[in-house]
């Protein structure tokens, strides 16, 4: 099947941006370079048409865009497809075996002892500190009156601030600026994909790039004595994370998380918790000041829902077409633009073999684009979210078992966030400084989201 096969789609309104996807087929080195300066572009246009492309480079691959076909993977055969060999290459160093990682009865024995700490009581219980970093937020931009703000590093400021918290909330042996430098200068040195990744080449053959420490050894230190001192003096009258991490036991076996577990989580959480979330605000303020009606829409619904007072876990509920935007936000640039599983076993997917070894990835960002499943895929459109779309047709948090264990977490801090700065701010765009989305291990938007935050 051929891409010139489709006619091309009927769109008049103006798009926001999109990443380049790939035309025509790349051989390994420049499939190489494409990975390490966009992993976006190697997902082949033709991706946002059909339901599977499979291809060689080195090493057998696949993409699915089928959501039957996700769903195997994802749900009903998940244990045959594992995380891929690169995606734990990159992370293990930083993360070690947790939650993340992990797979197997490893996995599920500290999923079942982290799940009660993601209860929506204890989410709603953590609104506050959102409300009370969101509100922080607001100052610094108020204070930049007048000139062009970095909303994508606001936002990363702001949900750092939120994760720490919520992590370490009483701040003993917490140097909140050492992980912060310690986990960008990580994901610059290592979380690029290696000349090994593409030629398939096993894991016991080092990756270069992943042996140079680059401040983990630090972040480390900093989050073994921060479980350390907690465990000593005892949980707070009020448990944030940490607390409930110590406390929890996998109801199954009765197992509790050992100190290189809880610290390997507690980095996990960190990681995800705020980068992912940053990422979603920023790409949505972007929206919102593409798409002035639509800023203007949310915050009137806002202003007649909630006209004053602190926005917590009751209060976002009350604000479904905020959320519309963030979904729709979620489907045009997911966090995790591509995830990638390992076959363990032959298998068949949408009529084709898959052999033992072969690289299973989903591309979400062409999954949440393709023309077979949304209308307009390119397009920004909130109110798409009025309906559920198709099972597995969207999956921002990922789906099945694996589930985000954090997104309705990531969810109400998102709300809380962009209700707080839209009741004090109206956003507009910098004129030609539009993002651009690439993706290394999250999809960032290159460049920052510049816009002009004028207060109401």
């Amino acid at each position: 099947m051929n891409e010139t096969t489709f006619p091309p789609a009927r769109q008049t309104e103006r798009l926001p941006v999109r990443a380049p996807l790939v035309t025509e087929p790349l051989g390994i080195l420049a499939s190489l370079r494409a990975a390490r300066r966009n992993l976006l572009e190697i997902i082949p246009e033709l991706a946002t048409r059909v339901p599977m492309v499979s291809g060689r480079t080195g090493a057998r691959w696949h993409m699915l865009m089928e959501p039957g076909a996700i769903r195997e993977v994802l749900l009903e055969r998940v244990d045959d497809y594992p995380k891929s060999m690169v995606t734990k290459n990159m992370l293990r160093p930083a993360i070690g075996e947790s939650l993340f990682v992990a797979e197997g009865a490893h996995w599920r024995w500290q999923r079942r002892a982290a799940a009660p700490a993601f209860s929506a009581r204890n989410v709603g219980n953590l609104a506050p500190v959102m409300a009370g970093a969101a509100r922080r937020a607001a100052g610094r931009i108020e204070a930049q009156a007048g000139r062009a703000v970095d909303l994508y590093d606001e936002m990363v400021t702001t949900t750092f601030d939120v994760i720490s918290d919520v992590t370490f909330s009483g701040g003993e042996a917490f140097a909140r600026g050492a992980v912060h430098r310690a986990l960008d200068v990580y994901i610059a040195e290592a979380g690029r994909v290696s000349l090994f990744d593409v030629l398939g080449l096993p894991d016991w053959v080092p990756r270069p790039g992943r042996m140079r420490s680059g401040g983990l050894n630090e972040m480390k230190a900093v989050a073994d004595a921060a479980v350390a001192e907690r465990a000593r003096r005892g949980p707070r009258e009020v448990p944030d994370l940490l607390d409930l991490l110590l406390a929890g036991e996998d109801p199954e076996t009765l197992r509790r998380m050992n100190p290189g577990e809880l610290r390997d989580n507690l980095l996990t959480f960190i990681v995800a918790g705020h980068e992912t979330t940053a990422l979603t605000l920023a790409w949505a303020l972007y929206l919102l000041a593409f798409d002035p009606e639509a800023q203007e829409r949310a915050r009137a619904e806002l202003f007649s829902v909630l006209p004053g007072g602190e926005i917590g876990a009751a209060e976002v509920a009350a604000l479904p077409y905020l959320r519309r935007v963030v979904e729709e936000t979620l489907r045009l640039y997911p966090p995790a633009g591509i995830v990638s599983r390992t076959a363990l076993r032959p298998d068949e997917l949408c009529g084709r073999e898959i052999r033992a070894g072969d690289t299973v990835m989903i591309p979400i960002y062409a999954l949440h684009r393709s023309h077979r499943l949304w209308d307009a895929p390119d397009a920004f459109r909130p109110d798409r979210f009025v309906e559920r779309p198709q099972r597995y047709s969207y999956i921002p948090f990922g789906d099945g078992p694996r589930i985000c264990i954090g997104a309705a977490f990531a969810m109400q801090e998102a709300l809380i966030v962009l209700a707080t700065l839209l009741r004090r701010f109206r956003f507009t765009p910098v004129t030609g400084r539009d993002p651009k989305p690439v993706m290394i291990i999250s999809l960032r938007p290159e460049g920052g989201v510049w816009l002009e935050a004028d207060p109401l």
